[in-house]
């Protein structure tokens, strides 16, 4: 018995095939975007026609109807039966068909799935040529001709935005900024998103999950944007509505008795105005529960505390080692790149077709906006340095609390409250 095997592949749509599960078979054809071996298995049944082919679905026959009716036609002629797999139409109709199958239920199959494939390749297309995906575009940009394009009358209410969340590390505070200042309303969950929309970063984010970098002018510098993701990673770490919090210890205090987390409660005097302010484990099991701890004498000693230990942590971490993963992903970077600008040089001398240029082109930007996430994942400053300057108390003891908040989240993980009988004392847990 005499066996073919046929696959079709398009370049912009799947992905390169597996042709080891086709071994054993007498002849294997396979077309990468043309159908030229299409042609030739044609013209080879017409010489010495084989008992069966095999295909993965029946679109690998055509782009059309017609022209997977008119070769089924020409295979039922010669006598070649089809056994079809790895589709949902060998799903529904049996993992083999023969031509003696109702062609019109078939065809009607397939020309759903035709439709659905000319939108996909339309969509691969705008990916290719790094175009706008449909829809409205962003708030703060338009679309233009090729590209997004910013909008002065909207971009600078998502640029305030963005730098209101900077300054204090607070989604739902820079949420509320919006609302008081512009009157645009917007949810938590549309900040979040928009904190985390490649758009405003100047990339282009498609269905399939890929991301292409520099596609239009961003909102956003790249600086910003690493320093956005850290923020959102630090936020989830701490416990829900902390990020916003008005003191700057909430989210961070920790009782190491009862290991629950500790909230600052306010106290008035009677008949006085003036607030007392306490660091209390209110989900304390203890009986009686772990006494309450003045917050400005917690805050005096975390000050003391980070002014003290930040330089000897930051001492004890291995830079080179971070060196060297920064510079291997900035080399990556820059190989890839200089691939990219010989392709026009490639296509001008006929040793790449436009098609193929386009596609690679495309999956070196895919590669190049994976390998600046990872990048932007690292510390971006000299750790050393920062941790000279922010260990002066004058420092820390001038900021606002929302900006005491914002600082200490960059550097510490959690504040332990150790407790000896009625002393205590703070242990920092550094974010490195």
């Amino acid at each position: 018995m005499t066996i073919f095997a046929y696959c079709y592949t398009d370049p912009l749509l799947d992905p390169t095939p597996d042709l080891g599960r086709w071994q054993g078979m007498d002849r294997v054809y396979q077309d990468l975007g043309q159908r030229s071996q299409l042609q030739q298995l044609l013209s080879d049944c017409q010489t010495a026609p084989p008992n069966c082919l095999y295909i993965r679905r029946l679109d690998d026959l055509g782009d059309s109807m017609a022209e997977i009716g008119d070769r089924l036609v020409q295979l039922q002629a010669l006598g070649v039966k089809v056994a079809i797999g790895e589709s949902s139409l060998a799903t529904d109709l049996g993992s083999e068909l023969t031509l003696q199958t109702d062609l019109i239920q078939l065809l009607h199959t397939i020309g759903q799935q035709q439709r659905s494939r000319r939108l996909r390749q339309g969509h691969a297309r705008t990916r290719l040529n790094a175009l706008p995906p449909p829809g409205k575009a962003p708030y703060g940009y338009r679309r233009g001709k090729e590209k997004y394009a910013i909008d002065r009358t909207t971009a600078p209410v998502v640029k305030d935005f963005f730098e209101n969340f900077l300054l204090f590390g607070s989604l739902r505070g820079a949420v509320r900024h919006l609302a008081q200042k512009y009157g645009k309303k917007i949810s938590v969950t549309t900040g979040r998103r928009w904190l985390t929309n490649p758009v405003y970063r100047g990339d282009t984010a498609y269905q399939n999950g890929e991301t292409i970098a520099n596609t239009h002018a961003p909102i956003i510098s790249r600086e910003e944007a690493a320093q956005i993701d850290r923020l959102l990673r630090r936020n989830r770490q701490l416990p829900p509505r902390t990020a916003s919090a008005p003191r700057s210890l909430v989210g961070l205090a920790n009782c190491s008795e009862c290991q629950a987390p500790m909230t600052v409660v306010s106290v008035t005097a009677r008949r006085q105005k003036r607030e007392y302010l306490y660091l209390r484990a209110l989900q304390c099991p203890h009986r009686p529960k772990c006494g309450a701890i003045a917050y400005e004498q917690v805050l005096e000693q975390t000050i003391a505390a980070i002014c003290r230990d930040l330089p000897n942590a930051v001492a004890q971490m291995n830079f080179p080692q971070l060196d060297a993963a920064k510079q291997s992903l900035l080399n990556a970077i820059a190989n890839r790149e200089e691939i990219l600008a010989q392709l026009s040089q490639l296509t001008s001398t006929g040793i790449l077709d436009e098609e193929t240029a386009n596609l690679r082109a495309y999956k070196l930007r895919a590669e190049i906006s994976q390998l600046q996430a990872q990048f932007a994942t690292l510390p971006p400053v000299n750790l050393r340095s920062v941790a000279q300057a922010v260990s002066i108390p004058q420092f820390w003891f001038d900021l606002s609390e929302s900006e005491r908040r914002f600082y200490f989240r960059e550097f510490i993980n959690q504040i332990q409250i150790l407790r000896q009988d009625t002393a205590w004392q703070v242990r920092l847990v550094f974010v490195f």
